[in-house]
């Protein structure tokens, strides 16, 4: 296994293991976070545990021209059922992201640590949100990494009403013009939604 010190670099992905770690250590400043997403890397560790380093192979992802959109959801956006906005309440989506309550998980990976070096990557201008609200109130939303190639490497949603959290992916995705979602690890959600795997080779091409 590869530790990382302060030194800003991660070996090859193709070093990873069947699981897909590759690395443990370092920290999450803006400069290795950018690094990592531009070569395919992800952080993803629960709280108390050492920062964990993921390039996952096959890698799980949704291209915009084969996103499935069932009727029930066309006839959400035909009554134009929610409102979305980009980059309104960074802050807001991703502490409900972390305080959302997932099947099979006691806990969040979004740490404190987590939320303060996005927020900081969205203020640089990489990291951004996509709020959903009902009314006044936010009730779904999703943040990631856009690097400016074309590909948003999602991170984490929330809904706290149904549908809310497909609405704005799908608004997002219908108003964007990106080639590549990156959505890391399959999720039976992220399928119903045209997601599919790829190999890692096949994704680092679109990076």
């Amino acid at each position: 296994m590869y530790f990382l010190n302060d030194k800003i670099e991660f070996p090859h992905v193709s070093e990873a293991s069947v699981d897909g770690l590759l690395a443990i250590g370092g920290d999450l400043s803006s400069e290795r976070l950018l690094h990592a997403y531009k070569n395919g890397i992800f952080p993803w560790f629960e709280k108390d545990e050492p920062i964990l380093w993921w390039s996952p192979d096959p890698r799980f992802v949704v291209f915009p021209d084969e996103l499935k959109v069932s009727k029930s959801m066309k006839q959400l956006f035909r009554k134009k059922q929610f409102k979305v906005t980009k980059n309104k309440a960074f802050e807001a989506v991703i502490s409900n992201c972390a305080a959302a309550v997932r099947e099979g998980q006691d806990g969040t990976w979004i740490t404190d640590a987590m939320v303060e070096a996005y927020v900081k990557l969205h203020k640089l201008g990489y990291a951004i949100s996509v709020e959903v609200w009902k009314d006044k109130d936010l009730v779904g939303g999703l943040y990631g990494v856009d690097m400016g190639n074309k590909v948003f490497c999602g991170e984490s949603m929330f809904a706290k009403v149904s549908n809310a959290s497909k609405y704005g992916f799908i608004d997002f995705i219908q108003s964007s013009d990106y080639d590549l979602i990156d959505c890391q690890l399959h999720t039976n959600h992220l399928e119903s939604l045209g997601g599919k795997h790829i190999s890692r080779q096949e994704f680092l091409k679109y990076l």
